[in-house]
C-alpha cells in the first residue's frame, strides 16, 4: 500500500504535492518523492524516510512548475532507500512514474528490456520496470505508451506518469488498487486516497478497474479497458480529513478490520498454484534438503505475533509433521534453548522492530541456527538480518491494537505449513488441495462475514460486555490460540480484565469465578472437540454465566436453542481459526466504543516495542 499524488494547474505544483502525501502517510512512510515538469525537463526529488524528509529535501525547488506527480512510499519490492524510492524514471529522465500495486511478471519484463532492448535499470523495484515499458512504447502519446505497457503487465496497480514532451498532463491507470481525481478551478489532481484531495477540492470522480484517464488543467478524460470513452458521475466529498484519512470510518481500528479481505489477498498473490495444489515460496530460496533434514522449529515472538505462532505451531505440526516449541521473545533470549543446525527458529513481528524478537534473532544466528521471518515491513532490522524472509503484504497498521497485521500472519504461517510438509512429503495431496481451495477462498468468505446482518449480534452482547470489568474466552483445540489473542484485544482497548482459558480447564479453578452475569465468549469451530465443548458451555450457564458462542453455520442445530451465537461461513476445521478471530476484533472494538475508551491509542502502549 503505497500514496499517489499528481496535480496539474497553476499553483505551485511541488508544494501542493507535498501537502497531499502527507495526508497520504497512514498508506506507507519509509521513502517519499516527487517528480515536476520544469523548463523543459522531469525534475526527480526523492529520499528514504518520511515527507517531512522529502520536504525538506524539495525546499521551494522548482517553484515554476505546475504538474508533477508525488509518491509516499511502503516497501514491497527493493528496501526503502533513495534509489528504491518513487518516482521512478527511465533511461533517458524526460518521464516519471509512481506506482502503487504488484507487478508479477516484472522480472521477466525486465531482463526482456535489458537484455533486448538496452535498457538500464537503476533500482531493486518491480515499478521500474513500468517506466521504462512506457519510454520503449512512446512515440508521441504518452497514453497510448502507457496502454501498450499495461497490456504486457500482469499483478495489480494504480499508476500515473508525466513526459516532459507533454506539459501539462498526466496519464494514468488502475487495476485493484485505488485512483481518485479531484476536479477544481483552471486545476485537477488524482490521488490514492480522498484526504489528499481536500484542501483543493470536495469535487472528485472515481476510476473503476481497468479504466485510464488523461488529465490536464481544463479537461478530464476517462476511456475504458477498450479505448472507448466513459461519463463518469461527479460525486461531492462532504467529509472532514480526519474521517477522510480513515476512509470514512470512525476510527483506523475499524477500517484495518474491514481491510482484512484485501490484506489476505495481497498475502496470498503469487503464492498458490491452484491447478497443482501447490504453495509457490521459492522467494525463500530454502534448500530443500535442509527442509528435509529439520527436526524442530521455534516460533518465537510477543504479544499479537505470539498467538499467532501459537496457532503456527499447530498448524505446522498438523501439515508438515514438525514438532515445534512456541515462545515469548523476552523469556527466549534469557534462557538456554536448546538449539542445534538441524532446527529453525522462526520469528514473527509486524514492525520488524521489537526489540525482544530481535534479541531471539541474533542469539539464534549466534548458535549457528537459520532464521526465518515473518513480517510486514520490507527493509525493517528483522528483515534484514534474517537468513529468509516471509513478508506478510498487509499495508500500513495505523491502529495499536493489530488485526490485520495479525490474520496474515497466520495466513502466511498457513502458506510455511503447506510448503514445508509438500517439500518433505509428509502432506496427504487432498489435503493440501483442500485447504489451497480453502485459502483462495479466505477473502469472499471474509468479505462475507464483515457484511453480514449478524454483527449487530456483536454489537448488543458487547454493550452487556462493556458494564464488566472481568470477562472469559474459552476454547479447545486450534480454538483456544484464537481465544487468548481475543482476550488481549478486550484488554488492550477496553481496559477489561480479560483471561482466556482451555475450556477443558475450568473445573480446575476458572469455574470458581464464574456468577450472573459474568461475560463467557466461547469459541466453537472444532468439530474433534465439539461435544466436549457444548459440555463445557453447559458448565458456565448453569452457574449463570452470560455466553456468547462464535460457531460454525454447519454446527447450527447444534446451537440454533441459543440466543447469543454469531456464526461463520462454511469452513473447515483447519482454517476457521483464521474467520474466527474477526469477531473476536469486532467485540473488542464495539465495547472499547460503548466505555468510551480510546480505541486507536490505547493508554500506556505503543505500536513497535522496540525497547526491552
Amino acid at each position: 500500500m503505497c500514496g499517489i499524488v499528481g496535480y496539474t494547474g497553476t499553483g505551485k505544483a511541488g508544494s501542493i504535492i507535498i501537502d497531499g502525501l502527507k495526508k497520504l502517510e497512514y498508506r506507507g512512510y519509509d521513502s517519499a518523492g516527487l517528480a515536476l515538469q520544469n523548463e523543459g525537463k522531469v525534475v526527480i526529488i526523492k529520499t528514504a524516510g518520511t515527507v517531512a524528509a522529502l520536504e525538506k529535501i524539495y525546499r521551494g525547488n522548482c517553484l515554476t512548475a505546475k504538474t508533477g506527480i508525488g509518491h509516499t512510499r511502503w516497501a514491497t519490492h527493493g528496501r526503502p532507500t533513495e534509489v528504491n524510492a518513487h518516482p521512478h524514471g527511465g533511461c533517458s529522465d524526460d518521464l516519471a512514474v509512481v506506482h502503487n500495486g504488484i507487478i508479477e511478471n516484472y522480472k521477466l519484463l525486465r531482463s526482456w528490456l535489458i537484455e533486448e532492448k538496452d535498457h538500464q535499470f537503476r533500482s531493486e523495484t518491480d515499478s521500474e520496470v513500468l517506466a521504462h515499458l512506457i519510454e520503449e512504447y512512446y512515440d508521441g502519446d504518452l497514453l497510448a505508451a502507457l496502454r501498450r505497457a499495461i497490456d504486457e503487465v500482469k499483478g495489480s496497480y494504480a499508476l500515473a506518469a508525466i513526459s516532459a514532451r507533454e506539459p501539462g498532463r498526466i496519464v494514468c491507470v488502475r487495476r485493484d488498487s485505488p485512483l481518485v481525481i479531484g476536479l477544481g478551478k483552471s486545476e485537477n489532481l488524482v490521488a490514492s486516497d480522498i484526504p489528499a484531495l481536500l484542501n483543493r477540492t470536495r469535487r472528485v470522480m472515481v476510476l473503476e478497474d481497468g479504466e485510464f484517464a488523461s488529465i490536464t488543467a481544463e479537461k478530464v478524460e476517462i476511456y475504458d479497458a477498450g479505448g472507448k470513452p466513459v461519463e463518469r458521475e461527479i460525486l461531492e466529498v462532504n467529509w472532514d480529513l480526519e474521517a477522510a484519512e480513515k476512509g470514512g470510518f470512525a476510527h483506523f481500528m475499524l477500517k484495518e478490520i474491514m481491510e482484512q479481505p484485501v490484506a489476505v489477498r495481497e498475502t496470498l498473490r503469487q503464492r498458490i498454484d491452484l491447478p497443482s495444489g501447490k504453495v509457490d515460496l521459492s522467494e525463500l530460496a530454502m534448500d530443500t534438503g535442509e527442509i528435509s533434514r529439520l527436526k524442530k522449529i521455534h516460533i518465537v515472538a510477543c504479544g499479537t505475533a505470539y498467538h499467532a505462532g501459537l496457532l503456527g505451531r499447530e498448524i505446522i505440526e498438523n501439515i508438515a509433521g514438525i514438532p515445534v516449541d512456541v515462545e515469548v521473545a523476552s523469556e527466549f533470549r534469557y534462557r538456554r534453548p536448546l538449539l542445534a543446525e538441524d532446527h529453525l527458529v522462526i520469528v514473527i513481528s509486524q514492525s520488524g522492530e521489537t526489540a525482544d524478537t530481535l534479541a531471539a534473532l541474533r542469539l539464534a544466528r549466534l548458535r549457528k541456527v537459520k532464521v526465518l521471518a515473518v513480517t510486514n515491513v520490507v527493509g525493517s532490522t528483522i528483515a534484514r538480518e534474517a537468513d529468509q524472509v516471509l513478508f506478510t503484504w498487509a499495508g500500513p497498521e495505523i491502529a495499536v491494537a493489530s488485526t490485520k497485521a495479525y490474520l496474515t500472519q497466520l495466513v502466511a504461517l498457513y502458506l510455511l505449513a503447506l510448503y514445508l510438509g509438500q517439500v518433505r512429503k509428509d502432506v496427504d495431496p487432498a489435503l493440501a488441495l483442500d485447504l489451497v481451495k480453502g485459502l483462495l477462498e479466505l477473502p469472499a468468505q471474509l468479505e462475507k462475514l464483515l457484511a453480514d446482518e449478524k454483527l449487530e449480534k456483536l454489537r448488543a452482547y458487547s454493550n452487556h460486555l462493556a458494564c464488566w470489568d472481568n470477562a472469559f474466552f474459552i476454547g479447545r483445540s486450534l480454538d483456544y490460540p484464537v481465544a487468548r489473542e481475543g482476550a488481549l484485544k478486550l484488554k488492550e482497548i477496553s481496559y477489561i480484565h480479560a483471561e482466556a482459558y482451555a475450556a477443558g480447564e475450568l473445573k480446575h479453578g476458572p469455574l470458581a469465578l464464574i456468577d450472573e452475569g459474568v461475560p463467557v465468549i466461547a469459541l466453537v469451530t472444532q468439530k474433534v472437540v465439539l461435544e466436549k465443548s457444548l459440555s463445557n458451555i453447559q458448565e458456565v450457564k448453569t452457574r449463570g454465566g452470560a455466553v456468547f458462542i462464535i460457531t460454525r453455520d454447519d454446527f447450527g442445530d447444534l446451537i440454533r436453542q441459543e440466543e447469543a451465537v454469531f456464526t461463520l461461513p462454511p469452513v473447515g476445521d483447519l482454517l476457521a481459526p483464521i474467520l474466527s478471530v474477526v469477531p473476536t476484533q469486532l467485540m473488542a472494538y464495539y465495547t472499547a466504543l460503548a466505555r468510551g475508551s480510546s480505541v486507536d491509542q490505547p493508554r500506556n502502549l505503543a505500536k513497535s516495542v522496540t525497547v526491552e
